[in-house]
């Protein structure tokens, strides 16, 4: 049964661990992020060195003198980007305004108070989303905002949305990260589908997006050469984009690293009301992968049930009662799944979302449960 499994059974059916199981309403306000897209051309170095020749900044001043990506700002052996990678990321202002045409509301995908993201067509025919993010959001100091940029290039796996570029616009006083675009949308437009009126996920695409969210995440909490561990902090299913082959990619990995405190803070509200944000963060204000884990373990429970609202008590008493299928799972799937399987993870689900952080499995530990489950089923 294993390590993981006796921890199921021990944290789930104990039911007086989960009778005060998130009984706190946090209350924090609403506000959601725009989208983010994937496109599956890979990047053209020799575009990139084209570039080289052009400047990305248009010459206008802004009174304290932002300006990040600036000539002479990224030179010098210490600075957070190499040459090589900073040239080879770079994009500039006309190519962005070419491929939004001059930020048409056409290509608009989506805007929130803080960036806007817009559809692109890039010079080379690719496909890509372009988030805009106004220079009041993001961090003032240069060489953190730098380090933040170093953060997203080093972000490599299949199950995170790949950063292409960047260019920050003195004039425009935005800066913009170019991202591959991802043309199913994301996790949230297939929660709450009724009467046909969306499209509904098999359950085993199910299956293969609760796999490949749990591997994304698992590389973000391991060091990977250069790449440092990293926490997400914003895990939703609103964040979970879908392509064409139902596979998933975590949106934003590593974006706070760019922004100003007041805006990270801003971004927890809309986790808070969508239940995404751990309880222990009210009392202790520190993020940690057992965060993370919490929003995996709800990202899970809504796959499952088809829903974007859950209780973890109606969750428990179906597990334990044995009546899953009536209760709880997803009535669009017609029952049409193994529902030993569907209980497993519906216990997994619990597992990760339990009140203490102590008791939640890390995500590796995870996935090795899943691992097991896929060997079974």
């Amino acid at each position: 049964m294993g390590l993981l499994g006796s921890i199921l059974a021990v944290a789930v059916f104990g039911g007086s661990t989960f009778t005060w199981y998130r009984r706190r309403k946090q209350r924090i306000g609403s506000s959601l992020d725009a989208i983010d897209g994937r496109v599956s051309t890979e990047y053209n170095f020799k575009e990139a060195s084209r570039r080289k020749s052009s400047s990305p900044l248009i010459s206008l001043e802004y009174a304290n003198g932002w300006d990040p990506l600036g000539r002479g700002q990224n030179s010098g052996n210490n600075s957070a980007l190499s040459q090589e990678v900073f040239e080879s990321f770079m994009f500039n202002l006309e190519e962005i305004e070419r491929a939004t045409q001059s930020f048409s509301e056409v290509n608009l995908l989506g805007k929130s108070n803080v960036s806007s993201v817009y559809k692109g067509i890039l010079r080379d025919g690719s496909v890509a989303a372009i988030k805009c993010i106004a220079k009041s959001s993001c961090k003032s100091d240069e060489t953190e905002f730098l380090k933040g940029l170093k953060m997203l290039t080093l972000l490599k796996h299949e199950n995170l949305v790949r950063l292409r570029g960047f260019c920050c616009s003195k004039g425009r006083g935005e800066c913009f990260l170019i991202y591959e675009f991802v043309p199913n949308g994301n996790l949230l437009q297939y929660l709450d589908v009724k009467d046909e009126s969306g499209e509904v996920l098999e359950w085993t695409s199910r299956v293969s997006i609760i796999n490949g969210i749990a591997r994304g995440i698992v590389y973000l909490h391991g060091e990977n050469g250069k790449k440092p561990a990293i926490v997400h902090q914003n895990l939703s299913a609103e964040k979970i984009l879908i392509d064409h082959w139902y596979n998933p990619s975590l949106a934003d990995s590593a974006l706070h690293k760019l922004f100003t405190d007041d805006i990270v803070f801003s971004k927890l509200k809309a986790s808070a009301a969508m239940g995404y944000l751990a309880p222990e963060y009210i009392t202790t204000g520190r993020f940690t992968d057992k965060s993370d884990v919490y929003a995996f373990g709800m990202i899970l429970l809504q796959i499952l049930s088809g829903k974007s609202k859950i209780s973890h008590l109606m969750i428990l008493q179906a597990v334990e009662s044995g009546r899953l299928n009536e209760d709880f799972m997803d009535p669009n799937l017609r029952e049409s799944f193994p529902e030993a399987e569907a209980a497993q993870l519906a216990r997994l689900g619990l597992l990760c979302t339990h009140e203490s952080s102590n008791q939640r499995p890390s995500m590796e530990d995870v996935m090795q449960e899943l691992n097991k489950l896929a060997a079974s089923y």
